[in-house]
């Protein structure tokens, strides 16, 4: 049993605290408090830095996703495909409880989803389907709203399906980066 809770409770702690934090930046969204999702998710990758062996490396991930999620969720919202609940200060702009999403994201992609390294055929798909539906369930719980589902659904499984990978792959070279370090 320990050796199990030692191999498998750092990706449950991941899981678990990524699955809290976005339920709470999901809802405040929802609800019109998003600081409380920003701090929620701030949390977490503050507590996966404190566990990681490399913490500027997962920093590193974490600014890119933030990024390129600016670019990504901006790009949605001027292009009408996504209306977001809780917008933010500046119209058209991705607001920071969705880039505190991206930034949680990247918590889980050199712990959980590190299986991916590598596949990026399977990470395209993992993440086309459920970057979209992880957006459908933010809408459905009052995040925001599709003006036209039928074209959002797409566009952001298109979307997560070229990113993911990227993510993937990025998160796959900082970890070797930081085993190389490691064996100096």
């Amino acid at each position: 049993m320990k050796t199990l809770l030692r191999q498998y409770g750092p990706t449950v702690l991941n899981l678990v605290v990524f699955q809290a934090a976005w339920f709470a930046c999901v809802l405040g969204a929802a609800r019109g408090a998003p600081g409380w999702g920003v701090a929620a998710c701030i949390g977490a990758v503050l507590l996966n830095l404190w566990f990681s062996d490399a913490p500027r490396d997962e920093l590193l991930l974490a600014l890119c996703a933030v990024v390129l999620g600016l670019a990504w969720d901006t790009g949605m919202a001027r292009g009408g495909v996504l209306v977001y609940a809780s917008p933010g200060p500046w119209p058209g702009v991705a607001p920071a409880w969705i880039l505190g999403l991206w930034a949680l994201f990247s918590t889980t992609l050199r712990g959980p989803l590190r299986w991916l390294h590598g596949r990026w055929l399977l990470s395209a798909v993992i993440g086309g389907v459920g970057g979209a539906l992880s957006y459908a369930a933010a809408v459905r719980m009052g995040a925001g709203h599709f003006p036209d589902p039928s074209r959002a659904m797409p566009v952001l499984g298109a979307g997560w399906a070229v990113m993911t990978p990227l993510l993937v792959e990025l998160a796959r070279w900082l970890g070797q980066r930081a085993t190389r370090r490691m064996l100096r």
